[in-house]
């Protein structure tokens, strides 16, 4: 069994009382049905969904093209030269496979390569106890986002967004965005909050 929160090494930007508030969603989330995480970079708030996966018997469905959000492009803030392969791109999948294996949820992770439109145009598969919705920051990526998957929930579960800040100043506004967009849906009620992780429960 794997120990939370996961070790400093696994890079990521989830903070451990996020991490810990979206585990506790979860297991609420996985009793209902699969979790889906869009936005997996290298594994560090997989590896708190697959926890909770792990202890229901599910799975995390684990969505990201792995060639790194516009953030991590070479030039930008969270540029790491050590996530560069040999075509000189960006890829997050081989650190992502390795983090997944140590914590020993390799049966609870199923990862999609590929981006959100690609999956989510083909998916005819069954809707989630828990969606987190943590991928590109860009307008156009966190619309396509919500329009793909922020409505296969089950009622009773969950939509997580992270980096939600309704202060310019704090942070992009794209997920704050898809956030009020949720709660206009009249879909979801407001549940709870960790910082800039919010959650809203599917009401019907």
């Amino acid at each position: 069994n794997m120990t939370l929160p996961p070790s400093p090494d696994v890079r990521g930007f989830l903070p451990d009382n996020e991490g810990h508030h979206l585990y506790q969603l979860a297991l609420e989330g996985a009793a209902l049905g699969p979790l889906l995480e869009i936005g997996s970079y290298c594994g560090r708030s997989t590896l708190w969904l697959g926890e909770a996966a792990r202890q229901h018997r599910t799975v995390v469905f684990a969505l990201d093209h792995h060639r790194g959000s516009e953030e991590h492009q070479p030039g930008e803030m969270f540029h790491d030269t050590s996530l560069i392969n040999d075509a000189g791109l960006v890829d997050t999948l081989h650190e992502f496979r390795r983090n997944i294996r140590q914590a020993e949820l390799e049966e609870h992770v199923i990862a999609l390569v590929g981006s959100t439109q690609q999956v989510g145009q083909h998916w005819l598969g069954i809707d989630f106890g828990l969606v987190f919705i943590d991928g590109g920051h860009s307008l156009d990526a966190a619309l396509t986002d919500w329009r793909y998957f922020g409505q296969r929930i089950k009622p009773g579960g969950f939509l997580v967004i992270h980096d939600v800040f309704p202060d310019p100043t704090k942070g992009g506004q794209a997920p704050y965005t898809v956030w009020r967009m949720a709660i206009a849906s009249g879909l979801y009620e407001q549940h709870s909050q960790c910082e800039s992780l919010r959650a809203l429960r599917r009401i019907a």
